[in-house]
């Protein structure tokens, strides 16, 4: 049979991008996943769903070129020459950065300028740690959870009434890795009412520019959203065994910083733990809020006169509304320090 012009050009523009989609495909089952996670989360033996790997800037020239040669009410959903701006060495994501799309259900401002109801600690410890009766996290009013994709299909409602007041969830990690949970995750927790923020995982073997474009492309400038943090550890499981020097650290994580702050006027937040610590932060960035992990003993005795917003005090909590364990932490304040802090921080 005799094809039109018009089915001729449509048959090789989806040859052309069926074999670029096989060939990414190949590609990213060629080359293993990224171990980078969370120092305080352990894999589970749940099927958890598998990291994403970001395109390269070949394959969106390639896309630009077809979206062009491609009649404009032949091109398939989301095949449209690039409007993006900023590092061109940085990788794009597979698919359009959340960054890019609206709230499905945004909370109305007015709600947003309201203070949240505090929800009161009702989480269990699967290795609980006696912290001491002055000490105890349970001392401190709010509590709160951080999540990833190794969580997997969490009950918001249900994760909220249990005493999760905020939540932190895994966006990205490098420059090109984003948590397949993280769209997800990320409307669901606003959609139920949880002050929700998201965090970087840095990795020392990619530049910090390259780290920060990645990040502001596929976390929302959201209002009513909180700070964003990065989280800087030794991670023995990761593939960079890259150990930068102290000045090296403190450089690289100030140019991230740098470009996170003036891109969504907020101060970052910096996660560490104990060790990285040590090598790198003891006496440095006084003018940041920190978030400190200490699963054993109190901040005070881990971090001596490191002033902190948030505490991790265990990876192995449990909940209703997650399987599995889940991380918990707790806001350095009263329930009014808390409704006074959001107010100064969340625009």
């Amino acid at each position: 049979m005799r094809l039109s012009a018009v089915s001729t050009i449509l048959l090789a523009c989806l040859t052309i991008s069926g074999c670029a989609a096989r060939g990414e495909r190949e590609a990213a089952q060629a080359a293993p996943p990224s171990k980078e996670l969370t120092g305080s989360i352990t894999k589970t033996s749940r099927v958890v769903p598998s990291v994403e790997i970001g395109e390269t800037v070949s394959r969106v020239e390639r896309q630009q070129a077809l979206a062009v040669a491609m009649p404009t009410n032949l091109r398939p959903e989301g095949l449209m020459p690039s409007d993006q701006s900023g590092d061109d060495d940085a990788p794009v994501p597979l698919q359009r950065p959340l960054a890019m799309l609206s709230p499905s259900n945004p909370v109305p401002r007015a709600l947003r300028q309201q203070p949240m109801q505090i929800y009161s600690h009702r989480f269990r410890d699967a290795k609980p740690i006696n912290f001491g009766v002055s000490t105890s996290p349970r001392k401190l009013a709010v509590h709160g959870v951080d999540v990833s994709r190794w969580q997997g299909e969490i009950d918001w409602d249900t994760l909220r009434t249990q005493g999760a007041n905020f939540v932190y969830i895994k966006a990205t990690d490098g420059g090109d890795h984003i948590d397949p949970m993280f769209k997800k995750n990320w409307r669901a927790a606003q959609q139920a009412g949880l002050k929700h923020g998201a965090y970087h995982f840095f990795y020392w073997c990619r530049t910090a520019g390259e780290q920060a474009d990645w990040f502001i492309r596929n976390v929302p400038k959201e209002a009513g959203a909180l700070p964003p943090v990065i989280d800087v550890e030794w991670n023995g499981e990761s593939s960079c065994k890259r150990r930068p020097s102290r000045e090296q650290v403190l450089a690289k994580m100030q140019v991230f910083m740098d470009k996170l702050e003036k891109h969504y006027g907020q101060r970052p937040i910096v996660y560490t733990a104990p060790d990285f610590y040590r090598d790198n932060l003891s006496g440095e960035l006084l003018n940041y809020p920190f978030w400190l992990r200490a699963v054993a003993q109190h901040p005070s005795k881990v971090y001596p006169g490191r002033k902190w917003l948030f505490w991790q005090y265990s990876g192995s909590g449990v909940s209703h509304g997650v399987e599995g364990k889940i991380d918990l932490n707790a806001f350095h304040g009263s329930e009014q320090d808390w409704h006074n802090w959001v107010a100064s921080s969340v625009h």
